[in-house]
């Protein structure tokens, strides 16, 4: 069975200090770029018949660093939309709304949790159709692939939330016998 490998991209600076990143097209930091330099050995000597990016330079730059030759960017995989909330942390939004929580409140002017999921079926359904061919490689952040992994899986976007995902990790998607299963997380 074909696997489904999740790249996330190296740390940058918002990533580092707790700050919702969507849109803002930000680089990656020095220790991102070694974060990411790093994931290269790991992927070494595999073959994948379709790599995915999105197309935010944190993205592109992490797969190429990680020695991924892109074969298409997707708009599909870009970050959640943080809306009103891009560029502030979880402590200065909770300020204003102590009860916040990206998973089941969205954010104001941004997506909710079912509009993502929405993207993340629609990555996964081109993912599949690829895997005929071989693995594929899914390049994009955080909030994303936590929400496409809970979509595999079959569960709501919300249960997103359950899977922390570190930056420059790589995370794998497959199959037992034909059911969808997280084979590895986080590594």
């Amino acid at each position: 069975m074909r696997e489904i490998v999740l790249v996330r991209h190296g740390q940058t600076e918002w990533s580092a200090s707790g700050r919702h990143t969507s849109f803002t097209d930000l680089p990656l930091t020095a220790e991102g770029e070694r974060q990411a330099a790093q994931l290269a050995a790991r992927l070494a000597g595999r073959a994948f018949a379709a790599v995915l990016c999105s197309p935010l330079q944190r993205a592109v730059r992490t797969a190429a660093l990680a020695g991924l030759e892109i074969t298409a960017t997707d708009d599909d995989l870009l970050e959640w939309n943080y809306g009103a909330y891009e560029g502030r942390t979880t402590v200065e939004i909770r300020q204003e709304r102590p009860e916040w929580t990206l998973w089941q409140h969205g954010c104001p002017g941004g997506e909710t949790a079912a509009q993502v999921g929405a993207r993340c079926d629609r990555v996964l359904e081109r993912a599949r159709t690829m895997l005929a061919s071989g693995d594929v490689a899914l390049v994009g952040h955080g909030h994303l692939l936590r929400v496409l992994t809970a979509r595999w899986l079959g569960l709501p976007p919300q249960d997103g939330g359950l899977f922390r995902l570190e930056t420059a990790t790589l995370s794998v998607l497959g199959f037992e016998r034909e059911t969808p299963v997280l084979l590895r997380w986080n590594s």
